[in-house]
């Protein structure tokens, strides 16, 4: 069992950037497909990103693609959301997710273990 930890959360203007980390303990994280999804206050939560067990492939949710970048350094054990060209709308909670299932996938269900989050905040 693989447990997750998210850091890099803040309060940052409109515009600026971020960089998420999560670091994983307990198994090797290439032994996990990943993903990041968010959840705004009073919404559901949302897929953002994701990726394969070495690097390739990688999917993103259609608001986020250009702005935000997923990556993992699975000798480091840690998971990255390189965060730029933030808006308001992408404020929320941060959530990375390892899955088990046997191909990339953007669905929460299909994810097996989440870390506590990270608070992400985006001022106009």
């Amino acid at each position: 069992q693989v447990q997750l930890v998210e850091s890099g959360g803040g309060l940052v203007q409109a515009g600026g950037s971020l960089r998420l980390s999560c670091a994983a303990s307990g198994r090797t994280l290439s032994n996990y497909r990943m993903g990041w999804f968010r959840q705004a206050p009073g919404k559901e939560r949302e897929f953002v990103a994701c990726i394969s067990r070495y690097g390739v492939p990688t999917s993103y949710a259609n608001s986020v693609k250009g702005r935000l970048t997923i990556s993992r350094d699975n000798v480091k054990n840690t998971l990255y959301l390189q965060m730029n060209g933030l808006k308001p709308e992408d404020t929320g909670v941060y959530y990375c997710a390892a899955s088990s299932s046997p191909a990339v996938s953007t669905q929460a269900n299909d994810y097996h273990y989440w870390g506590q989050g990270t608070q992400v905040t985006v001022s106009s």
